[in-house]
């Protein structure tokens, strides 16, 4: 869901794009620019990037989360979120100087990257905040996932798997987050069904 929530508003730096809008959405926007710096940031984390169709289909669904989100008044991330966000984007690379030396390749400013990562924070918080209550797990779903998931994975590694009460908390929070993914699936496919949409981005766009 991480990757479903980023944010983006403007052109990737150091390359020369002709702006376009790509969608309507009711009243609002989006455009050719959007779907580049995303797909840059997914290049810069993923090492790859979706089709320009595919994610035109996530700032959609951005502008839904947003949209609820600001209605809400949803609190925006605090600077130590944020930097603790950007901070996991770095370590993500075996060095400082590969992301840098990445970052640059595509076009990334360190504005840019924080603004994306800041954005990132508050979509997925909201979600979080909306769906978590409504989460149920019960404790055969636990020990499936135990028997079914951690102990094949920790038996292909040559380790011996960890009890299921060591587990436990890590695979519930697991858990917790797939029924998040689930429900918020299901609302954005309600929601994009109230919306009007007009998209102009050409069928498989790379």
């Amino acid at each position: 869901m991480l990757l479903l929530l980023l944010d983006t508003a403007s052109s990737l730096a150091g390359q020369e794009v002709v702006d376009r809008i790509v969608a309507r959405v009711e009243n609002d926007i989006i455009l050719l620019s959007d779907v580049k710096e995303l797909r840059g940031y997914q290049e810069l984390v993923d090492g790859k990037s979706e089709s320009q169709s595919v994610i035109l289909d996530r700032l959609i669904d951005q502008w839904i989360v947003r949209s609820e989100a600001e209605l809400a008044q949803f609190p925006q991330p605090n600077d130590l979120e944020i930097d603790s966000g950007v901070s996991r984007v770095v370590k993500s690379f075996t060095s400082a100087g590969e992301y840098e030396a990445r970052k640059k390749q595509i076009g990334l400013r360190d504005a840019e990257v924080r603004k994306i990562v800041a954005a990132q924070l508050y979509l997925s918080n909201y979600l979080d905040s909306r769906f978590r209550p409504s989460a149920q797990i019960n404790e055969q779903a636990i020990e499936d996932f135990y028997q079914n998931k951690v102990v094949p994975r920790a038996k292909a590694r040559g380790q011996e798997p960890p009890s299921l009460d060591a587990a436990r908390d890590i695979i519930q929070e697991a858990l917790v987050q797939s029924d998040i993914n689930e429900q918020a699936d299901r609302w954005l496919k309600e929601s994009r069904a109230r919306l009007h949409v007009e998209k102009f981005l050409e069928d498989g766009a790379k």
